[in-house]
């Protein structure tokens, strides 16, 4: 198992966390396999997906070593603890709860916390969020990021709904080290459609634009 710094580190290089919400558990491994054929290594596999847990179990098995592999729209410690039973890396939730940080950690690992204001941003922080997500971050901008990281440059923050390919530089230079992206590349009618070719076209997109405004 990779040590929490180790899992942070792929979080974060280059930054881009595709958030996978799908309406059918089929669906699931074929948007892994373009994913990571486009040059992505991290996957958010949310548990709004039907039958979740048991997806993230086959996406967990299926992608050891090639990618590393996270559970989304955590609500509370248990989740996170059956989450963390079937190999999930690390974990996301859209609320501030300092459960599953805690639930986390007793695991080693990482954890994204979310959070919309100041004062929700500093609590994440204090619950001991590694990130804190920002959500949704569609209705803020990256000015937004840039105002809130200046008397707390501490935060770590990953913007998260809104991040399309034209913005994803701004949220960059305005400090956040990495982003969590949804319909702009996951894209229902691509995934109804099954184009897999192109849903890996836009993740090499993804990935080349965060290499470039981070000057990889």
């Amino acid at each position: 198992m990779r040590s929490l710094s180790e899992t942070l580190s792929l979080l974060t290089t280059p930054g881009v966390i595709p958030v996978i919400r799908t309406s059918k558990r089929a669906q699931v491994l074929p948007v892994c396999e373009a994913l990571v054929a486009g040059g992505l290594r991290v996957l958010e596999i949310t548990l709004t997906i039907p039958d979740a847990l048991s997806v993230l179990a086959e996406v967990v098995a299926k992608f050891d070593g090639r990618a590393c592999v996270g559970a989304g729209s955590i609500l509370n410690a248990a989740q996170a603890r059956e989450a963390i039973a079937v190999g999930a890396e690390f974990l996301v939730t859209p609320i501030t709860r300092a459960e599953v940080a805690d639930a986390a950690h007793a695991a080693g690992r990482p954890v994204m916390i979310g959070a919309f204001t100041p004062t929700e941003a500093q609590l994440a922080h204090e619950a001991g969020a590694d990130l804190i997500k920002i959500f949704p971050a569609d209705t803020l901008g990256p000015a937004y990021f840039k105002s809130l990281l200046a008397p707390m440059p501490h935060l770590r923050l990953v913007p998260t709904g809104g991040v399309t390919l034209r913005n994803l530089a701004d949220f960059f230079k305005a400090g956040c080290p990495a982003v969590g992206v949804g319909s702009s590349l996951l894209s229902k009618e691509l995934i109804d459609a099954g184009n897999w070719r192109e849903l890996s076209c836009r993740a090499g997109e993804f990935l080349q634009a965060a290499l470039h405004a981070r000057g990889k």
